[in-house]
C-alpha cells in the first residue's frame, strides 16, 4: 500500500467518525455550524459539507466540533503539559 493510499484511507476514517457522531447526535451540518459559530469558530453548512466529503480536516477542526458538540468531553482529554517536549 503506498503513503497516499494509507492516507487516503485514514481521511476517509476520520470523515466516518465525525460523520456518525453527528448523525448519533442528531445534528446537522447547518446546526453544527451554528454550535461552531457560537464558539467563534466561522464555518458554514457548505464549508462542513466539503470538509466531511472529501475527509480532509485538520485535528483542530475535528477537536473544535467535540467542543461545539460535548464541551465536557473535550474538557476530559488528557492534556499534556507545556513544559514536556512531545515527539
Amino acid at each position: 500500500m503506498t503513503v497516499r493510499r494509507a492516507r487516503d484511507q485514514w481521511n476517509v476514517e476520520a470523515s466516518r467518525v465525525l460523520k456518525a457522531r453527528l448523525v448519533r447526535e442528531g445534528v446537522s451540518y447547518s446546526d453544527l455550524a451554528h454550535l461552531l459559530r457560537a464558539k467563534g469558530v466561522e464555518e458554514t453548512r457548505a464549508s462542513i459539507a466539503n470538509k466531511l466529503s472529501r475527509g480532509t480536516f485538520s485535528f483542530a477542526f475535528y477537536l473544535q466540533c467535540v467542543a461545539a458538540l460535548d464541551p465536557v468531553e473535550l474538557l476530559e482529554l488528557p492534556v499534556q503539559s507545556s513544559s514536556r517536549n512531545i515527539k
